[in-house]
């Protein structure tokens, strides 16, 4: 059984999605707070329809205390290298997605009981946690804005209109982060547009350390 892991999720349509996942693959969902919506919320309920009832959940005040509560406190956890030992064999260890690493998750080699954790839409896992699990952190591949986008200047256009509009009604400089109409974040400053909703991004990670794991109907694993 693996867990997913929702580092101070936001958009309520996306963790219902990845609920409804957690359960057809029995994996277990943590939620780490801060939450952007309430779990009585009419979309979350939505988008996991009647699996929410079904779904194994934990929610937490914070970080700290999510490693506490399934003994991952004091470095444990930690993915290592291959060979260097620094996780006892059979330990669950932690695989942190972030666009902010080198290796990639398909590099990676997974276990029963890992624990795959997502940063929030807009601002992904925090500096500190990545800094304090460098050997953790993995990221999907993507194309660039350049190979995928055949309309990323218009979207750059824009975003800045957005920004200066809010300028000009007093609300500040034109702000880092938008939020388009499937739910994601642009960052207008290094022309990254495009890029996987969190439902998609879970459900990537998830299936391929089910393959590995030998998951019904998958094979025997890597």
């Amino acid at each position: 059984m693996f867990n997913i892991v929702l580092y101070a999720p936001e958009i309520p349509a996306n963790t219902g999605n990845i609920g409804r996942t957690c359960v057809l693959t029995g994996s277990r969902l943590h939620l780490v707070e801060p939450l952007g919506f309430s779990l009585d919320s009419r979309m979350l309920r939505r988008a996991g329809l009647g699996y929410w009832q079904n779904l194994d959940v934990t929610r937490y005040a914070g970080w700290d205390e999510f490693l506490r509560q399934n003994g991952l406190a004091g470095g444990g956890g930690t993915a290592p290298s291959e060979g260097d030992g620094a996780t006892p064999e059979g330990a669950p260890r932690l695989h942190l997605l972030t666009k902010k690493a080198r290796r990639t998750y398909a590099e990676s080699t997974y276990r029963d009981g890992d624990f795959l954790v997502f940063g929030s839409e807009s601002t992904g896992i925090p500096e500190e946690v990545l800094a304090a699990h460098p050997a953790s952190c993995e990221r999907i591949p993507m194309l660039p804005d350049a190979a995928s986008l055949a309309n990323r200047d218009a979207w750059a256009a824009h975003e800045a209109s957005l920004g200066d509009a809010a300028a000009s009604a007093g609300a500040g400089a034109s702000p880092l982060m938008r939020q388009d109409i499937c739910g994601n974040f642009v960052n207008v400053d290094d022309w990254r547009i495009s890029a996987l909703n969190l439902s998609n991004a879970v459900a990537v990670v998830l299936y391929e350390a089910l393959r590995q794991t030998g998951f019904a109907g998958m094979g025997d694993g890597a």
